[in-house]
């Protein structure tokens, strides 16, 4: 322990010495062992030094040698504190309690978050975690070694490869990883890989299967591209095609865009509500009655209260109203026909596939007409352009 913490645990006056001797009194004090520290005279002509407490009755034998007398101004440390409390009972009481509430608070798991699973259901891992003694409101001196109670969810869990359990303040984290089982290959009749669409061939890539049209040429819809026939006219055999091929595909669109958008703007007005928080329970504590707003937008903000490193279940949440408005604005003609382009190339999207490409956009015919912009517009879009057909196979009598 330092010597300031001892001191404070013996306890500390600084007293003032008046009349007699004071210098004969300090060096009799210091040559007698007592330990006397910050001596120093005072712009009063008094001699102030500090002392402990027990030195201070050691002091009476030296004050009548020398004939000075003794005032104490300052008073600190332990046994000084504890009679401070004796005398504030109820404040003692209270800040005892309080600490003891916050310890009692952050003893107990408040909630525990699953991750990482995808086939395994949360309430399997919950169920299987709640078995092992790991659930909200669960005392955290209860719980089993997280290395341990690792090993025995992983063997409740069927289909887990590893688990791994995390207590950050008050919140347990169980981090699952699932077992990847590799899917069954299902079997497949031979087949021909034809195309979906009149296209022309940008890319050809044959993984099982002869290809029988080369990049850069015309096809159309129905028409093989890779071939599930391979071998000369004696010793042909089937096989299931396999590749990839894509193409340019031309999508023809008649588009009508109003040059009119209802859009939604805030008024500037909002009322707010605060709620007390406790563990996932919200009580409201100011802003009550109905939403004055016809129509309205609500964010809610949420601050929990921290201890050090600890994140404690208890703090506050804000929920702001705002009142919202539907303005109509009047577009040009130019944004008019670039809304329009845009809703069509994303159905043009949805239509061609995730994967394809809008290479090309030509305008066909434009005109404005009662309020609207109305187009014919050609896509030059490339895409995957193959589907599978199966073989027959005729078999003799």
């Amino acid at each position: 322990m330092s010597v300031q913490g001892s001191q404070w645990l013996k306890g500390m006056v600084t007293v003032h010495i008046r009349g007699g001797q004071p210098e004969q009194l300090v060096n009799r004090a210091l040559a007698g062992g007592l330990q006397l520290s910050s001596i120093r005279w005072t712009s009063g002509g008094l001699l102030e030094f500090e002392l402990s407490v027990s030195d201070f009755f050691r002091l009476r034998t030296y004050l009548k040698e020398t004939g000075c007398r003794v005032h104490v101004t300052k008073r600190k440390g332990f046994p000084f504190w504890l009679v401070k409390a004796e005398r504030r009972k109820l404040f003692t009481g209270g800040i005892i309690l309080f600490f003891a509430l916050i310890f009692m608070l952050s003893s107990l798991v408040w909630s525990v978050e699953v991750q990482g699973n995808v086939k395994l259901t949360e309430d399997q891992i919950r169920l299987a975690a709640k078995e092992e003694g790991l659930y909200p409101m669960q005392w955290s001196f209860r719980l089993t070694d997280a290395d341990v109670l690792s090993k025995q969810l992983v063997r409740k869990l069927p289909g887990s490869a590893w688990i791994g359990v995390e207590k950050k303040g008050t919140k347990v984290i169980i981090q699952v990883v699932e077992s990847t089982v590799p899917d069954q290959a299902s079997l497949q009749n031979p087949r021909h890989l034809v195309s979906t669409s009149d296209a022309v061939v940008t890319e050809i890539i044959a993984e099982a299967g002869r290809p029988v049209v080369k990049k850069n040429t015309k096809v159309k819809k129905g028409q093989t591209l890779i071939s599930g026939t391979i071998g000369g006219e004696e010793y042909s055999r089937t096989i299931v095609a396999k590749g990839t091929v894509r193409g340019l595909v031309w999508y023809e669109f008649e588009i009508a865009s109003p040059m009119s958008q209802q859009i939604k703007v805030y008024t500037g007005e909002k009322k707010t509500k605060w709620f007390m928080v406790v563990g996932s329970r919200a009580l409201q504590v100011s802003g009550y009655g109905d939403n004055p707003y016809s129509n309205s937008e609500s964010i809610r903000h949420e601050e929990k209260a921290a201890w050090r490193n600890w994140s404690l279940p208890i703090g506050r949440m804000k929920e702001t109203i705002m009142e919202t408005r539907m303005e109509e604005r009047t577009l040009t003609e130019d944004e008019a026909k670039s809304v329009g382009i845009l809703q069509a190339k994303a159905n043009v999207l949805l239509k061609a596939g995730t994967d394809a490409v809008i290479r090309d956009e030509i305008v066909l015919h434009e005109k404005a007409d009662n309020g609207k912009v109305y187009m014919k517009v050609l896509f030059e879009v490339e895409q995957s352009i193959v589907k599978e057909m199966p073989l027959v196979q005729m078999q003799g009598d």
